[in-house]
Order: structure tokens, then sequence, then C-alpha cells
């Protein structure tokens, strides 16, 4: 579940130089017994000439032929420019060599953008770079290809029709979650230490959640390229990753820091929280569901750990009528569908069918066209009241924590686009309640992978907080990250 309007909404953004040393020269603690290494270690050692960033990326791309056919999490690779690119050198920046994979629905300048759908199978290579993605190529990392993604980046699940399912490294037969699911897959197995996510309704977060990774969304405006923050501006992008490290280096590199920001740059985060916070638990979905069992003793789990670091943990609600909220975010979701199926028809010279676009992405199209006149500005406007209302929901409270699925990672197939449109809307209506929300407010949640399931499955939590409140949940993840370990724990499908 990703961006509204992609391009529309991705507007280029002047990127300082400050960032890049600010970060280099940082070291935050490692994390704990690691199985692999994660993108801060791997751009040491480069630094430290321990290894080149030709033998980095070639080693990442032996992984990645390995590993592909077990798991799908590529459309497309780009080997040969990134070993060229490790070759001549001259990366700079806080994770120069470091291999990467760039999100399907993003442009990035050689390779096509096909957005997850067949309709796109023969898009010409892009050419030029999205903003964000320029800031990571001028961070130092090689992109070794392009990541999975659903059609259009609509679904929680990473299962496009016209290019295969994407497979869960800790178990095969479950989905990755979406939309960034090859990223997380691909970063999960160890094929690369963290790779680009976008989240316009939960797509750096579900993956994160079902792939036991770290994935922070930050807030509307933070980062380069973000720089529409109206309500419907729903997609921000950032990465998926091993370690809390490496997101927080991350942002760092591509923050917005020029004048006229939103918000005042945080720069590098790096030192876990000090502070008491009171932080308000949530355990309902946002169609009222309670969770299933695992993902509830994920929660209280998560609770327990929260209350033994000191911090003042109490019941709360949605501040919203979350039901409504869903239909209109349904509404507005559907309206980018729209327009994402006017484009193809425009470039195809004819309507999308079956054999263009999924059941789902053309029966989203169909409820716009059946929409009441002045449905979709109905919809935004009460979206936007929600947000404002977000806002207080924090008058009394640090951070909120719930899951982030009612469900652990589903069966393939559970939430694919193939499934008949009124059953699959009901399935996502009981499965996605927690995180659409935080997209519309603009404001930073993250997903920490706390919990696993008896027979093995990663189930994140979910915490958020106030829009800007960005460096507050980097210190928390860092103590979580502290308290209760992730890094040692290797998925059965890995490098």
């Amino acid at each position: 579940m990703t961006e509204l309007t992609r391009r529309g909404l991705l507007a280029a953004s002047a990127a300082t130089a400050a960032a890049a040393p600010l970060v280099a020269r940082a070291k935050p603690a490692a994390p704990a017994a690691a199985w692999t290494q994660d993108a801060t270690t791997i751009a040491s050692m480069i630094r430290n000439k321990e290894i080149s960033a030709l033998e980095a990326v070639e080693a990442a791309i032996r992984r990645s032929e390995a590993l592909q056919p077990k798991l799908n999490f590529m459309v497309n690779s780009d080997y040969d420019r990134a070993l060229d690119a490790a070759r001549n050198g001259g990366q700079t920046g806080p994770f120069a060599g470091v291999p990467f994979l760039i999100k399907d629905l993003n442009d990035y300048a050689g390779t096509p953008t096909r957005n997850g759908s067949g309709g796109y199978r023969d898009a010409p290579a892009a050419a030029a770079s999205e903003p964000w993605v320029a800031a990571a190529l001028r961070a130092g990392l090689i992109p070794i290809g392009k990541s999975a993604s659903p059609e259009f980046g609509y679904l929680p699940t990473t299962e496009p029709l016209a290019y295969g399912p994407t497979r869960n490294p800790w178990n095969t037969s479950r989905s990755t979650g979406g939309s960034s699911g090859g990223s997380a897959a691909a970063t999960a197995a160890g094929v690369v230490p963290m790779a680009h996510a976008t989240d316009g309704g939960g797509s750096i977060r579900i993956p994160a959640a079902n792939c036991g990774l770290f994935g922070f969304k930050p807030s509307r405006g933070r980062l380069i390229g973000n720089t529409d923050m109206r309500v419907i501006a729903l997609s921000v992008g950032h990465v998926d990753s091993l370690s809390v490290r490496d997101s927080a280096a991350m942002f760092a590199a591509t923050e917005r820091t020029e004048k006229g920001a939103p918000f005042k740059p945080i720069g590098l985060i790096r030192k876990p929280l000090r502070r008491k916070l009171r932080i308000g638990v949530l355990s309902t979905s946002g169609s009222g569901r309670e969770p299933d069992p695992e993902v509830r003793a994920g929660l209280d789990g998560a609770v327990k750990l929260l209350e033994g670091l000191g911090h003042r943990v109490s019941e709360t609600k949605w501040p919203i009528d979350s039901a409504r909220f869903g239909q209109d975010f349904l509404t507005l979701w559907s309206a980018g569908a729209a327009m994402d199926m006017g484009a193809m028809a425009k470039m195809l010279g004819r309507a999308p069918d079956a054999a263009m676009a999924e059941p789902f992405s053309l029966g989203m199209a169909e409820l716009i066209a059946k929409a009441p006149d002045g449905a979709v500005d109905a919809a935004i406007g009460r979206l936007a009241a929600d947000a404002a209302t977000y806002a207080t929901w924090f008058d009394d409270l640090d951070v909120i924590v719930s899951p982030v699925l009612t469900k652990p990672p589903v069966p393939l197939g559970y939430v694919s686009g193939d499934v008949p449109f009124a059953e699959l809307s009901e399935r996502l209506t009981n499965y996605v309640g927690y995180t659409p929300l935080h997209n519309v407010a603009g404001a930073p949640a993250m997903s920490v992978p706390l919990h696993w399931t008896a027979d093995g499955l990663p189930v994140g939590v979910h915490f958020a907080a106030k829009a800007g409140n960005d460096a507050l949940l980097f210190a928390l993840a860092y103590q979580l990250e502290a308290a209760q370990p992730w890094a040692q724990r290797k998925p059965g499908v890995s490098a």
C-alpha cells in the first residue's frame, strides 16, 4: 500500500551537502550478535579498506542469483551497471559502495519502472531518477536492481499477477506484506543490508512486520522529494533495514535541510531514549477487530517490555470514527487507482482490461466511476479533519503502541489482486486497520520486530507519534533494540 499518485506527489527538492559528512563520522552502537552485516558495518569495512566496493557488490549479486529463484524479490536486475559503478569507484557519502535495491514503483535512471503491472511490462528505461532515489545515490549506495511490488502498490502483499509472488524468507508459503515486499524479502534474507521502501498506507511497516525488519515511516515533508504537505500526499520513501542505526543514518542522509523545510532537521539520531514516556496502548483495529492471539501476544510482550523500561503505559482508543475513516481512505485510494488506470489507458491507447491490469485495480477504478459527484472531495475533507484530530491524541500521550496487522504473515493468495473484489475488500478491512491513519496525518510511525510466533513467523509491533516527532521514535527504537535484540534471528531462506 503506497503512493496515491507517485509522480505527482514526489516533487524535486534541493539536497544540501551537510548531511553526508555528519553521518559518515558518526559511529552508532552495533546491533547485538547480528547474523549478517548491516549497511553501517559494510560501509565501514569499505572505508577502512577491509573490503572493496566491488567485493561488496559482487557478493550481493551472488546472493541475489542464489536466492531470487526461491524468493522472487526482484523484477529486473542491474548487475552490469552496479559492477561498473563499484569498479570505477568515486562513491561518497555514508553508505559509499553498499549494495542496494530500488523499488519498482519509483524511477531510477536507466531501468524501467514497471509498477508491478503487466501494462508496463515493456516500459522504457526511466530517463531520470526521482529525487529520493537520486539522494540515495548521493549517499553512496549502488543499486543492483529493482525490487518487486504489487500492482501500483495497492495491496498489503507482494503478489503481482504479471510477475509472480514474492515469498517470505521465514516461510515461503507466506506473504512478505506490501507494497515494499521485494525489498523486505531481500533484506531479511541478507541479499542486501537494507533496501528502498515507500509507505502510503503501511508499505514500509507491513513488510517490515512480516519479515522481521525495522521499518520507519518518516513524517510527511521530512525527506528529500517529499514536499507536498496536503493530506492527499500519503506516501513517503525511506528504507526497510536490519538495524535501527541503518534507518537513522539513511534518514539523516536524505533529510530535507533547505530553508523553508516544514520541520527543523534532526540529523543523525544515534542514542537510545533516556526519558520516560506516556504510552497509549491500542489493541483494536480500525474495523473494531481484536488481533489474532499471536499478534496480541506480541503487543502484550511489548507492553511488558515498555513497563520494564519505566514508561507509563495506559489503554487508549481511536480518536476518530475509524469505521468511517476506513471508507474514506478506500475512496481516496480508489481515486488514485482511477488515475493510474487513466494513465495506462493513455499509454495503451485503449482502456486497460484484465490482460493488462489486475481485477482489484480495475475494481477500484470502477468504484470511483460509480461514485456520486463530490464523493472524493467530501472524503478528503473528512480525512483532513481526522488528521487534525490525530494531533490531539498526543495532548496527554507521547507515543501510541499497537499491532501492525491483525494477523501474522498470511498465506500467499489471501489478499492477492485476483480475489473477488467484494471479498478482498472485506479481507483488507479486517487485516489492515492500524497503519493508514498515520499517512493521512503525515505522522511518523515504525514497525519494530519484537515478536515471533510459535512456528517462527515474525510479528512487528507498531509505534507512532505526533507529526514531526521522528527523533523521539528513533530514540525509542534504539532503546527497544538494546533491550530485546532481533539481529541474531536468521530466516530459513537466507544468504
